[in-house]
């Protein structure tokens, strides 16, 4: 029963109404919706960037609030959709989250999602140099970098906004590898603004206005021919405008 608003004295602008949802451990759940849907808004309360303004988030159970936040911190992994490299070297990068891992623990994590490879082909390899915010690597490289920074501090939960919503087919192809390597034993809460990625999910639950509007998984909500059926046509490019309102932007 999570409400959330991001001012607290204007209800009338509540990001989440009455949210109830129960995400089972190791389960994969796709959030799709229009633009200020909640989708991210939600994420964000998992991650307990904020708290809500009514009702409660729990991991086993337990209150997030009850929990001492750092330590929970240190059981996510975030990759959000333009991942942010400092300067240094792309083991740094790696690194991040875990300083003190040690070379064979970087390269382990870079071989788990796949982006050993990649990494082989630069110069200087681990070593080389990143500038601020990864400005001399591809979309793409950076992803798999920031993919493989959270394979290395071993997250129970993996919170993803869209890893592939910038990127051009074959890096999308190369994240899609990497991202299912690493959600395929956690429990996954993506922000997907590609219904491909929904389509990969294990569940998708559909936002509308700060509700949930649906929830199961891509083959039930394309049988149920509701939203998600519609946005499924859309972004597959049948039946363009079915079904959309004057309040309904034909919006993927």
């Amino acid at each position: 029963d999570v409400s959330f608003a991001y001012d607290k004295k204007d209800e009338a602008e509540e990001a989440l109404t009455g949210v109830d949802l129960r995400i089972p451990a190791g389960q994969t759940v796709a959030f799709v919706g229009e633009t200020g849907a909640g989708k991210s808004t939600l994420v964000k309360l998992v991650a307990r960037f904020y708290d809500p303004t009514s009702g409660r988030v729990t991991a086993d159970g337990t209150d997030l609030r009850r929990l001492d936040m750092t330590a929970y911190r240190h059981r996510l992994g975030v990759v959000p959709q333009e991942a942010y490299l400092f300067a240094g070297t792309v083991r740094d990068a790696i690194a991040y989250g875990l300083p003190d891992a040690t070379d064979a623990r970087v390269e382990a994590a870079a071989r788990a999602v796949g982006a050993h490879d990649m990494i082989a082909t630069l110069e200087d390899g681990y070593l080389h140099e990143v500038a601020e915010r990864g400005r001399n690597l591809s979309a793409g490289q950076r992803q798999l970098i920031a993919l493989a920074r959270a394979e290395l501090v071993d997250p129970d939960i993996l919170l993803l906004d869209e890893a592939t919503a910038a990127l051009d087919l074959a890096s999308e192809a190369l994240v899609n590898q990497a991202t299912d390597r690493l959600t395929g034993r956690r429990t996954t809460l993506v922000v997907a603004h590609r219904l491909t990625t929904a389509a990969r999910a294990d569940r998708v639950v559909v936002m509308d206005r700060g509700r949930v509007a649906e929830d199961g998984t891509h083959e039930e909500l394309l049988a149920l021919d509701g939203r998600y059926a519609r946005l499924w046509r859309t972004f597959m490019g049948q039946d363009i405008g079915e079904g959309i309102g004057e309040d309904e932007p034909a919006g993927v």
